[in-house]
């Protein structure tokens, strides 16, 4: 071994027989170990938890046509202390080959450690086709680990980021039998993306595995339970069509990544968004307008008229919300973004007169917009048709809530339409914010337009971002504050279209359980962030306000008034019984502000500690939400310095107590949510 100093750090690089003794190190509580077959294991190295995985085994390999390469035997293997934009670290690269009948592959797998991210490893292999004929690529695999069986009532808890028209939870409990595929491109023909991680906690401990580019890939991370309890968790890339590895060519996976974690998805999740911003990836800061509550006319739906928004501003703004989103309905047709004369008799102008009128009664105006998207009979799509996403069988790609067409993000047309839209919006009629609205948006399959001069269709894939940031860019253009706001309606959105908002939302929750799983993912992975919890209408009882407000969301609704749509089935309207409670909980809204504040998810474990817990700081007042269908018990209040705190209900003004850092529980008794603020006496 040679040592030698190298720019301030030391650099030893090491390179040793492959019969030597295997490889084993640890970075904080993740212990790794690489035998003589290239085999990359890791293990919990916390003495207090249980067992993590079952060891050693086949955990990156690759799929022939003829087949399945796992063991590669080592010949080399190196490392080196480093320091690159994330910070300091250290490096192994370790090579190995596998040769077999009719294949030489060479592996080449670097691991990656920082300082700054304990517990935590950067993996990437490259397969090296040392032999003298082509070898046909089906799949790479990282990451296959096996996760251990436990003795619970659940085989485990996990967060699984994939996107399908089933609209499913992020965070799911596993038993025997469960398999979800959790693939990051497209499931449905407008259901796809999503967050590239998978996350399986216990009680006591959990593993994590994604992938760390920054753009989207097509890959999938598969979670399968079997019969035992045993848990499989992996990253891999499947080729549609066979991958072509030359003789002397090197087939690169992504950059993927394996974490070793307490608590549950919220710890993964926020070492996950603290990387990708280590390595480039911007999360803009919210606006202030963007804490503020909303009203949206989607109330009244589709059919909604003129009179109707601006006979309900009165009740908006005597509950001290200041947003007005006019929603789906203003419009001639998706893509064709001028104002609907049936309903706008005075054309744009009018519109521009019912943002003026807005401004005038001091409150903000959003509007809602479906990018990305237009319908075939469209005038848009009549007189340009080449800006159609064509999908590999030579047809358009279908959105099907709308009927309508996906255009292709990627193309000079399609960019100067939709930047002509965005100014439409802001600069001509004068909105604040834009609601982009649609599942759609979330990922598109690779695009086959001829007009993109021969790219490769799958950089279309990669490319949606930065359709995102053209839109960003224009609307922060026109206004520095704008809110833009991306609802891809049930989905998990894209990690890479967050830079480009300053509003998430919980975008169509189908109950008030994904409301609350949803805002602890964006917390995490975005840090300081103005979560939406969307429409109160959407939550338990159309109208679960503590779902939203425990967990430090922006309040919204959706209510008619003085009377419904004829045409609208849902019930929507603001009676005078309903109208005490809106009042009330957008009071206490006000009054708190919550929704500025951060969010402490590190205190509990979703889905072992019981009641689901949430914790928002404001000062040295800690405010926690508890959930249950129904509770009767001791409640644990964690995260209290050493002081004697009180204990009051502030939904009821009720105090309930005093606890301390030593004795930390409270007797209580409730249904479906006590809300509870802890501060010194």
């Amino acid at each position: 071994m040679s040592c030698r100093t190298v720019a301030a750090f030391l650099v030893c690089l090491v390179v040793v027989a492959c019969r030597e003794t295997p490889l084993s190190w640890q970075h904080g509580n993740l212990q790794v170990s690489v035998d003589d077959n290239l085999h990359v294991a890791v293990q919990s190295a916390d003495a207090q938890s249980k067992p993590l995985t079952t060891g050693t085994a086949a955990t990156e390999y690759l799929v022939t046509a003829t087949d399945t390469l796992r063991d590669f035997r080592i010949d080399k293997k190196e490392s080196v202390a480093f320091s690159d934009k994330i910070g300091a670290g250290t490096r192994w690269v370790i090579q190995g080959v596998a040769d077999t009948t009719g294949h030489t592959i060479r592996k080449i797998v670097t691991l990656r450690v920082y300082s700054d991210f304990p517990d935590l490893m950067l993996l990437q292999a490259a397969y090296v086709n040392e032999a003298d004929k082509p070898v046909s690529i089906r799949q790479w695999v990282n990451h296959h680990y096996t996760l251990l069986p436990v003795q619970d009532t659940v085989v485990g808890w996990s967060f699984q980021g994939e996107s399908t028209g089933e609209r499913r939870d992020w965070v799911l409990p596993l038993k025997p039998g469960f398999y979800q595929r959790n693939y990051m491109g497209m499931n449905n023909s407008d259901y796809g993306g999503g967050i590239p991680i998978t996350d399986v906690w216990h009680a006591d401990q959990g593993l994590a595995v994604g992938h760390v580019e920054l753009a989207p890939r097509l890959v999938a991370l598969p979670v399968s339970v079997d019969a035992a309890g045993k848990t499989t968790v992996e990253i891999s890339k499947t080729y549609d069509q066979p991958y072509s590895l030359a003789p002397g060519d090197t087939l690169h996976t992504d950059e993927t990544f394996v974490l070793i974690h307490h608590g549950d998805y919220y710890t993964a999740l926020k070492q996950y968004g603290a990387l990708l911003q280590a390595r480039g990836l911007t999360f803009p800061e919210p606006e202030e307008g963007a804490f503020e509550a909303s009203w949206c006319a989607w109330g009244y739906m589709r059919e909604v008229t003129l009179d109707e928004i601006r006979g309900t501003f009165p009740k908006v703004k005597s509950l001290g919300i200041k947003w007005v989103t006019i929603d789906d309905g203003f419009q001639q047709a998706e893509g064709d973004w001028h104002v609907n004369t049936n309903k706008f008799p005075g054309g744009d102008a009018q519109m521009k007169a019912l943002v003026d009128e807005i401004h005038a009664q001091g409150m903000k105006a959003m509007l809602w917009w479906a990018p990305l998207a237009a319908d075939s009979s469209s005038k848009l799509m009549q007189a340009q048709p080449d800006l159609r996403l064509i999908n590999a069988e030579g047809k358009p790609q279908q959105i099907t809530w709308w009927d309508a067409w996906y255009l292709s993000p990627g193309y000079t047309g399609t960019l100067k339409h939709t930047k002509e839209t965005v100014d439409l919006f802001m600069r001509q009629w004068g909105f604040d914010g834009l609601k982009m609205d649609g599942q759609h948006m979330n990922a598109v399959p690779p695009d086959y337009n001829t007009h993109l001069g021969g790219t490769e269709p799958e950089q279309a894939v990669r490319d949606l971002p930065q359709f995102f940031h053209t839109i960003w860019k224009e609307a922060k253009q026109i206004n520095p504050h704008a809110l833009i706001q991306n609802c891809p309606c049930g989905t998990c959105m894209s990690v890479f279209n967050m830079p480009y908002m300053n509003q998430a939302v919980a975008s169509d929750p189908l109950n008030s359980w994904q409301v609350r799983l949803k805002g602890r993912a964006y917390k995490a992975l975005i840090g300081k962030t103005a979560y939406f919890g969307d429409h109160v209408e959407l939550s338990d009882g159309r109208k679960d306000f503590a779902s939203s407000f425990g967990i430090g969301a922006v309040l919204g609704t959706k209510f008619t008034w003085p009377k419904e749509n004829p045409a609208v089935t849902e019930d929507n309207l603001l009676t005078p019984e309903k109208e005490q409670l809106w009042k009330k909980w957008f009071m206490l809204y006000h009054r708190k502000m919550l929704s500025k504040e951060p969010y402490r998810g590190e205190l509990y474990t979703l889905g072992y500690d019981l009641p689901e817990t949430h914790v928002v700081q404001k000062g040295d007042t800690l405010h926690y939400a508890f959930y249950s269908d129904q509770w009767n018990g001791a409640v644990e209040l964690r995260g209290l310095e050493d002081k004697i705190y009180t204990v009051r209900d502030y939904v009821n003004n009720v105090t309930l107590g005093e606890v301390s850092r030593a004795s930390p529980k409270l007797a209580v008794t409730f249904t479906q949510h006590l809300l509870l603020e802890a501060y010194p006496r």
